[in-house]
């Protein structure tokens, strides 16, 4: 993923499989950048943190795909600004490209899990973020 761009592109080895338009963390909130791997997914959930004038509380956020700490892939409703820094350090996409990514992307989801772990034989996919 290329943050200058908010730019995500999902590979298989060295080819490129489908690309999507992004919103990544604002100045004072950014998003990591580094080398990961999704560790949880979750289908649905309720988003909170921040304070005072940055508290947010988000119900029923979609397609949700951690890759390291609170950081993570999912869809986003309350906006449609897609290409232009926007969240709280997340990778804000359309629930639309979010679900093809939480369903192409490792670890492979068992359907029912609510919180679904990566392990060593169900790993997650290779998340690389550059700026």
């Amino acid at each position: 993923m290329d943050l200058s761009e908010q730019v995500v592109v999902a590979y298989e080895g060295n080819k490129p499989v489908r690309g999507f338009v992004i919103s990544s963390g604002l100045d004072n909130t950014p998003t990591v950048t580094g080398e990961f791997r999704i560790k949880t997914k979750v289908k649905s959930q309720t988003m909170s943190g921040g304070t005072g004038a940055y508290y947010y509380s988000l119900p029923n956020v979609k397609w949700v795909q951690y890759f390291y700490q609170e950081y993570a892939f999912h869809g986003s409703y309350w906006h449609n600004d897609f290409g232009m820094p926007k969240s709280h350090g997340c990778i804000n996409m359309t629930n639309a490209d979010a679900k093809w990514l939480f369903d192409w992307a490792g670890p492979t989801w068992d359907g029912k899990t609510t919180w679904f772990p990566s392990t060593k034989d169900n790993l997650g996919t290779l998340v690389i973020i550059t700026e």
